[in-house]
């Protein structure tokens, strides 16, 4: 008996470690290829109409379809699953006309209806807005006369229209799904009609997507792409130097540096296109203007905030932590997108002698301990949130610590998952939080994120960044998001980044470049975005995943690699509860909510 059950174990831990590679879409004659790519980001959500996070967006903009796509080469609009479209005189009707032919993933039709069906959605249920509700916050209708005719009205001229990269999901699908808030989308099989489609998933572990052969572009050259989950950087790289991954994105300068000159391995070295962010909480509300949340009274006051940031040293947090490989923050849209990118012309530069003197013209002046106080008398004692699993927040948080110690600041280090980071900040409760957002090439996305109509209502929602509402703000918002003439609305973006650098609610730190590593001995061919000073990952569309070429070596490991080490092994800590529930059930487990 006992040695039945050691034959037992042994069989399950093998196959924990290498589980059967799902049935490849290769050329007859040609074995599978899968492409592995190291991820150190938790999926927010698997469900299109809620999750936010880089990794979730990612992924949907593989499995779904949008109206229009960025160009690989400059970032310019495409045709998508819409192949033309035509504005009115007035610019409120668009009628986008759809591509024929194209299929779900079940074989069903991809129309017009599934777009308008999508659209209504997101106006009519506030839990289907929660990630991409600003796209139809000024619609007025959307309609489908046809299967190839959509017809979307707007309430006023709205200059975004062809930047609407929301998801459509497929109506005869989630017509059935009443709760959206409560649905996970992560059993398959999961309808799409992308280059991929979903075919298995464990959350923390690894997400699997089959190369889609419907796909109207054609199918990609790889067969799998598999997303495995690592705790940390450190040991997302040990496994591509051992060949159980082949992409490893979100590197460290210090790790980039030491995979110069490591055979079969090639670097990456491109612009962001992320901001990095240290929020200063400036009075949390939801929509009705009720307060919520845990922040500091002190920092509703602007002149704290100012002062904050004038403590902060970015050319050191550039050198220190990103090692030289960025740039120091000051407007809102990285360098990448020269076209908006805005630097202030007379920025708050370091100088914590200043900013001591603007604290105590204020009236917050140190007590006995050294510590300020407000005018009320409550001690300045921030608590900073931090991403538990990011070398470079624990950096900054140590370098903002210190400096604000200088100013009579007391801050707490407070590191959390990102799941629970996400969930703090759009909950308020924070003084101080890290964050970040990925900027889309149309800037409206990122700029809409600190409105007042982005805050969450009485019952929750919103996608808010600092809370920051402010009327000034607001009305340069408007002005951009109704401005068609290209110079005109270059201007409008500058007037929108300067009010919110004065406000400084959110402190844009850094632009931090994108620094990345692949197996070149089993890839080639990544299509970079963009075609100057481009990323494999994190790009706007699939570019990258569905350019890559599997090289002969790819090709003859069917199995996918030992990705199922790499994806129990995260960071040295082996997840024998699966054994455990394998020897009780025998199947996958099932997850009903991918939040922590």
């Amino acid at each position: 008996m006992g040695r039945k059950l050691a034959v037992l174990w042994a069989v399950l831990l093998v196959g924990l470690a290498f589980p059967a590679s799902a049935p490849a879409f290769a050329q007859e004659g040609e074995r599978g290829a899968t492409l592995r790519v190291g991820l150190q980001q938790q999926f927010d959500s698997l469900n299109p109409f809620l999750g936010y996070t880089l990794a979730s967006t990612e992924v949907f903009r593989l499995i779904y379809p949008t109206l229009t796509n960025y160009s690989q080469h400059d970032f310019s609009p495409v045709p998508e699953l819409a192949e033309s479209w035509e504005p009115s005189p007035d610019k409120l009707t668009w009628t986008f006309h759809i591509r024929p032919g194209v299929t779900w993933s079940d074989g069903a039709p991809v129309t017009a209806r599934d777009a308008a069906y999508t659209f209504n959605r997101m106006m009519t249920d506030p839990a289907a807005g929660t990630a991409n509700g600003n796209f139809v916050e000024n619609f007025e209708t959307v309609t489908a006369p046809d299967d190839r005719t959509l017809v979307i009205r707007t309430r006023t001229p709205q200059a975004t229209m062809l930047a609407i990269d929301a998801p459509i999901v497929p109506e005869h699908v989630w017509s059935k799904i009443g709760d959206v808030a409560g649905f996970p989308n992560d059993q398959e099989p999961v309808v799409g009609s992308g280059p991929f489609t979903l075919t298995e998933y464990q959350p923390e572990q690894y997400l699997t997507l089959r190369a889609n052969k419907q796909f109207w572009r054609g199918p990609a050259k790889i067969d799998e792409l598999r997303f495995v989950n690592f705790k940390n950087s450190d040991a997302a790289v040990q496994a591509l130097r051992k060949g159980e991954i082949d992409v490893v994105q979100k590197l460290t300068p210090a790790q980039f540096d030491a995979l110069k000159g490591e055979q079969d391995i090639t670097q990456v070295k491109g612009q962001g296109r992320r901001f990095y962010e240290l929020i200063l909480n400036p009075g949390a509300a939801n929509s009705t203007g009720a307060r919520i949340g845990t922040g500091h009274p002190a920092l509703t006051d602007v002149r704290v905030r100012r002062a904050i940031d004038q403590a902060i040293d970015h050319q050191a947090l550039v050198d220190r932590v990103l090692g030289g490989y960025g740039q120091v923050g000051g407007g809102y849209l990285p360098p990448i997108f020269s076209d908006y990118h805005w630097t202030p012309p007379q920025p708050r530069r370091f100088d914590i002698a200043a900013a001591n003197r603007a604290l105590d013209e204020a009236g917050y002046a140190r007590g006995a301990d050294g510590i300020r106080r407000t005018p009320q008398g409550e001690p300045l004692n921030f608590d900073f949130v931090l991403h538990g699993d990011e070398s470079a927040d624990a950096q900054v948080g140590e370098f903002v610590k210190q400096w604000l110690g200088e100013l009579g600041i007391a801050v707490e280090l407070q590191p959390v998952s990102d799941n629970q980071l996400n969930d703090r900040t759009t909950a308020g409760d924070f003084d101080m939080v890290i964050s970040g957002w990925s900027a889309n090439p149309d800037p409206d996305y990122v700029l809409r994120l600190q409105t007042c109509g982005a805050r969450p209502s009485p019952d929750g929602g919103g996608n808010v960044d600092t809370y920051l509402c402010d009327k000034q703000y607001d009305d340069a918002y408007a002005r951009q998001l109704g401005e068609f003439d290209p110079t005109a609305r270059r201007a409008a973006v500058q007037q929108v980044q300067e009010r919110f650098y004065d406000q400084a609610a959110g402190l844009i730190l850094y632009y931090q470049n994108s620094l990345e590593a692949y197996r070149s001995d089993r890839f080639s061919g990544f299509t970079m975005q963009p075609a100057n000073e481009g990323v494999i990952t994190g790009q706007q569309g699939y570019w990258g995943y569905y350019g890559a070429q599997p090289t002969e070596l790819a090709r003859s490991d069917a199995s996918g690699g030992d990705y199922g080490t790499a994806a129990l092994v995260l960071g040295g800590v082996v997840v024998l509860a699966g054994v455990v529930v394998v020897l009780v059930v025998f199947r996958r487990r099932a997850t009903a909510d991918n939040r922590e």
